[in-house]
């Protein structure tokens, strides 16, 4: 009933954020460090802290989420945060023995000043980590950026802590993937594979987030990178990054510290950024492209050419991540939607405005941070009212509220299944996203339908 309050007129805001179209930066860090093999996240503050990281992760894969914590007190937001890190490690290499911890700040630590460099620095001179462990760490303070930040920021330490150039050039292709599904990356590893490319891929939440029920228990899933992979992405050929704002950091240090030839393209969602990606690798890696991925293509034209009428005109509003928003406003682009809103609660600066204004038009209204929120989306829709909407769990109220089909993408998804183990990049996931949208059209046709309309045969 709330909803039914929020006034039309938009009115602009510098510093008032109204239901918020993002979570925290640690949220972000802890999924991109559970993308690397035996590494335990750890969250160098309070309790509570970490408990909602890893409550939003567990929530939105359905699986348990394996992190640990500093846990402060209120004598440690005095006193800093160092003796309670410096238990931690030895508590966690001692009880959990992991390979790596991937340690990230958190608001409280962020306001008191801990130097992490400095405590882990002392960590290895009172033998606190044992021969052969790592601890890395990044800065994600909760009050700035989103989830995408914390991940991007995590996926720069990684680099940072491991990629090492030894002057012995290797024939692989280093991928650094945005902050997307799991079956996204195994869907970006299928085209790899498919095109007969020697790779390494990092962070790889692949069979970590999604993995299968066996009656085991794992603390540590058998997918992810491993720590020789990471260290070996410094000797990489050519290195490709997957979506701006959650890679370019991690690829530009790449391109410094270790020489890597680095690209960063959009996320390949859709013929158009697939057919990019696709191109990329045959170019910079010398291959043909296999039958294989021309099968899967020719299937998601020949789906958009035959229900083309049920999509094209069609006004489409998005929100979720930069990244993921980018090649969603391409794949309706393509499938003849004209894409009413963009709207993310993320940082991306003016490259994100104008490279959506390139695609959808310079009609399309588009925010990106703070402001970006929900009700600034729900004022949107209540003046231009879409056809359909593509955003995360969280849009369903909205959805309601105004009767408008809702197509659940991006982070956090909680009340619906399938997004861990179905993709939305490649081409095949081009085509259930696809799919999925057509659906939501011909049930709202439908539903709608005359009876002497309702047809069998659409």
């Amino acid at each position: 009933m709330l909803l039914r309050h929020t006034p039309k007129t938009l009115a602009e805001r510098s510093a008032l954020t109204i239901n918020p179209a993002k979570t925290c930066q640690p949220v972000g860090a802890m999924y991109a460090a559970l993308g690397i093999h035996r590494c335990l996240p750890h969250s160098h503050g309070s309790q509570g802290c970490c408990a909602y990281h890893r409550s939003a992760l567990t929530r939105h894969y359905t699986e348990p989420i394996m992190a640990s914590t500093s846990s402060f007190t209120e004598g440690t937001s005095v006193f800093g945060g160092q003796a309670n890190l410096l238990e931690s490690l030895n508590t966690i290499f001692t009880l959990y023995n992991p390979d790596i911890i991937a340690v990230n700040t958190t608001c409280l630590s962020e306001t008191i000043g801990d130097d992490l460099a400095q405590i882990i620095n002392k960590a290895v001179t009172d033998h606190k980590i044992p021969p052969g462990k790592t601890v890395m760490y990044a800065s994600t303070p909760s009050f700035k950026g989103s989830h995408v930040t914390g991940y991007a920021n995590m996926l720069a330490a990684m680099v940072q802590h491991f990629a090492v150039n030894t002057g012995k050039r290797n024939r692989a292709l280093t991928v650094l993937p945005s902050f997307i599904e799991p079956s996204d990356m195994t869907e970006i590893k299928h085209i790899l594979g498919a095109m007969g490319i020697a790779y390494l891929m990092y962070p790889d939440t692949s069979n970590v987030v999604n993995g299968p029920m066996d009656g085991t228990f794992r603390m540590y899933p058998q997918g992810g990178a491993t720590k020789e992979q990471l260290q070996e992405s410094g000797d990489s050929r050519y290195a490709l990054a997957l979506g701006p704002s959650g890679t370019l950091a991690a690829a530009q240090l790449l391109d410094t510290k270790c020489k890597v030839r680095t690209e960063v393209l959009e996320l390949p969602i859709g013929i158009s950024a697939t057919d990019a990606l696709v191109d990329t690798l045959r170019k910079t890696m010398g291959v043909t492209v296999p039958e294989k991925l021309l099968i899967e293509r020719g299937q998601l034209v020949d789906v958009l050419c035959d229900k083309n009428q049920y999509l094209y005109g069609k006004k489409v509003s998005l929100i979720g991540d930069p990244d993921i928003l980018i090649g969603l406003t391409q794949f309706c682009k393509d499938a003849g939607m004209e894409v009413l809103h963009v709207v993310s609660g993320t940082p991306a600066g003016t490259k994100f405005i104008k490279r959506i204004q390139e695609i959808a038009g310079p009609a399309v209204a588009v925010k990106a941070g703070p402001q970006g929120d929900l009700f600034y989306f729900h004022q949107l829709l209540q003046n231009h009212t879409p056809d359909l909407i593509l955003g995360n769990t969280y849009c369903k109220y909205i959805a309601r509220d105004m009767d408008i089909p809702l197509i659940r993408t991006g982070f956090p998804i909680y009340d619906r299944v399938g997004h861990s183990y179905f993709p939305i990049t490649g081409y095949r996931g081009g085509l259930r996203l696809l799919v999925k949208i057509l659906d939501a059209f011909m049930d709202r046709q439908d539903r709608d339908a005359a009876e002497e309309e309702f047809e069998l045969v659409m």
